[in-house]
């Protein structure tokens, strides 16, 4: 059964909200969830663009993932604004000792647990029956809130990365 984390979402924001994923080298201990998710409450609280309060989400999901949402409908979030959030990610992994700009570790759901395999072990993994077509991937390539909701967990076979591997197309 896989987690759950929509109920985690604001429904308050449109479907077209950007979203921005950073996936962690690691799970979080509790303690350091705690002490993240507080940087980024305080972080979203004075989170602005060009002057004007960015209507934004910030929260740690599952344990590994910084996960960022911002509404657009009424500010707009700029290279600034932008810039900002990237570095409160780094203040992350500086304190934590954690890498969450690292695109080769891909994440699988697996045995009911989160596990990271890299990129260039995807096809080890297949071929040793780690990982199938069926096996649930954490698409972090997600853009928008309802992309995230339906496309954020999904069946490796529909992903970006069946084409490639299985040769399937997504």
């Amino acid at each position: 059964m896989l987690p759950e984390f929509k109920h985690l979402l604001p429904e308050d924001f449109s479907d077209d909200s950007r979203v921005w994923i950073y996936q962690s080298s690691r799970l979080f201990f509790i303690s350091e969830a705690l002490e993240i998710e507080e940087m980024l409450e305080q972080f979203v609280m004075s989170w602005e663009s060009h002057g004007k309060k960015v209507k934004g989400y910030a929260n740690l999901f599952l344990g590994m993932f910084v996960v960022f949402i911002a509404d657009e409908r009424q500010t707009g979030v700029s290279g600034c604004s932008t810039d900002a959030s990237v570095r409160l990610v780094k203040e992350i992994e500086k304190k934590f000792k954690v890498d969450l700009f690292d695109r080769q570790h891909l994440a699988f759901y697996m045995k009911e647990k989160i596990q990271v395999i890299p990129l260039s072990q995807l096809n080890y993994a297949i071929n040793n029956g780690y990982i199938s077509p069926d096996t649930t991937y954490f698409n972090n390539t997600v853009l928008t809130k309802k992309d995230f909701e339906d496309n954020w967990m999904i069946p490796l076979q529909n992903s970006w990365l069946a084409k490639r591997l299985f040769d399937m197309k997504p």
